[in-house]
């Protein structure tokens, strides 16, 4: 019976099986082969014994060592004895030498962590292309650019993709920066000391490491600090609010008065059970909502770090949730918003009525910036625009009109020059130029 929504609505099988019970069993396994190889390889283990125990992980079911675990009432060792009894004459006696649990378990963590990463990064890049793409197609598309939700001097919906392409790629070079110091793995046994490796256990643990393709860390206790983790977490806290500023920019585009943009809608797709007429954003509603769930997982993974000693175990209880949600649910609304750019629907009749909405009023910057360029001085130029604007406001007249009207106006402008200060499509200063630049710059990535 599935109860928990990730099982049966979100998230995608590649990512839901990195964090399975039965690839974690076998990322667990591979930590124990690595051990095993590299203490053969320093001498403290036969190498006969490490080869059997390589070989005997692919007979160790995961049902077996369950029910080994419900006799025990230890996970890891439940491992170790589901590994132990596999294994061919007395070879099944050197699993696990020198080891502690949370060596094979944070270890396996980073493994996992490490899949994860490519999946997200892999579809973060689709996403910063996808970006990229309607960037460069709309460079031109002049809008009506908002502050405080009310309309202000013009934009270009190029600009906007641009600008959230450009954050993207920050959260890709985020990652970068991060994997040295979140995919690594450890082999310091009880409390951090490596006393049961002897001499051999800093060779022991680089050279597990690099048949795990993980860094080392260079210092640990018990466990691996959970400073690494949260990092990581934050980052998709990162990621997942970024989707959740897309998704709200989305969603106040698409409202019936505005209606500039539009998510696609399927053929047959019902909007609502009782208004037939609905065309809702619940993509991007989705992804503000799930944004919530990835973000909150910050404050338990902070907490994390903050064990008694050497280590207790109050962080593995919620690692098993925050691990595998946050990175269902951001690997997700990654995919899902990606799908929402690349079939975003754009109505350009909408887009220019709003741009002209306010008569001319949005353009009362560009009108005050070249009276003070005629010399009417910037503050002078201030007031006599606003003193303007508010009589346009009110008589509900255009600026243009009113601006034609002042004599103090036409003293530094005339009609002609009126008329083209209030036309929305020349004032973009350099939006296309900056688009173009993001797009060289991210097609290259």
């Amino acid at each position: 019976m599935a109860i928990h929504p990730i099982e049966y609505r979100y998230g995608t099988e590649e990512m839901k099986y990195v964090w399975s019970e039965e690839n974690r069993l076998y990322k667990i396994m591979n930590v124990e082969v690595a051990l095993a190889r590299a203490e053969a390889d320093v001498g403290l283990i036969p190498q006969d014994a490490a080869d059997k125990i390589a070989k005997s992980i692919d007979s160790v079911k995961l049902e077996r060592v369950k029910e080994i675990e419900d006799e025990i009432n230890h996970d890891m060792m439940a491992v170790v004895l589901g590994i132990s009894e596999q294994c061919p004459d007395d070879s099944g006696k050197w699993v696990h030498f020198g080891a502690t649990s949370n060596d094979m378990l944070d270890t396996a963590t980073g493994l996992q962590i490490k899949d994860a990463v490519e999946i997200l990064e892999s579809k973060l890049n689709n996403l910063m292309q996808a970006l990229v793409n309607q960037a460069e197609k709309h460079k031109d598309k002049v809008c009506a650019g908002r502050t405080h939700g009310q309309i202000g001097v013009p934009t270009t919906y190029g600009l906007r993709f641009a600008i959230w392409a450009s954050e993207i790629s920050r959260h890709l070079e985020r990652l970068t920066q991060m994997k040295p110091r979140v995919l690594v793995g450890q082999m310091t046994g009880a409390v951090g000391t490596q006393a049961a490796f002897g001499k051999k256990g800093i060779e022991l643990q680089k050279k597990a490491m690099e048949y795990l393709g993980l860094r080392s860390v260079d210092v640990s206790n018990q466990i691996i600090q959970r400073d690494r983790h949260a990092e990581f977490v934050m980052w998709m806290a990162n990621v997942a609010t970024t989707l959740d500023k897309i998704g709200i920019e989305i969603r106040t585009l698409q409202r019936s008065e505005i209606a500039e943009v539009e998510e696609s809608f399927g053929k047959k797709q019902v909007g609502s059970s009782t208004m037939p007429h609905k065309r809702n954003p619940i993509k991007s509603e989705q992804i503000c909502g799930l944004a919530r769930i990835i973000r909150s997982m910050i404050e338990p993974e902070l907490r994390n770090n903050t064990l008694w000693d050497e280590r207790d175990l109050t962080n593995s209880s919620s690692e098993r949730i925050v691990f595998p949600e946050s990175c269902v649910l951001t690997d997700h609304i990654i995919k899902l918003g990606t799908g929402i750019v690349e079939n975003l629907r754009f109505y350009p009749e909408n887009i220019h009525h709003n741009l002209e909405l306010l008569k001319g009023l949005n353009m009362g910057e560009a009108v005050m910036i070249e009276l003070a360029k005629k010399g009417a001085g910037r503050q002078n130029a201030h007031e006599i625009v606003r003193r303007n604007a508010m009589e346009a406001h009110e008589s509900g007249r255009h600026l243009k009109d009113v601006l034609l009207e002042d004599s103090e106006v036409s003293q530094y402008l005339d009609d002609e020059e009126i008329v083209q200060l209030v036309d929305p499509y020349k004032y973009i200063g350099t939006a296309v130029e900056q688009v173009d630049a993001v797009v060289e710059k991210l097609k290259k990535e």
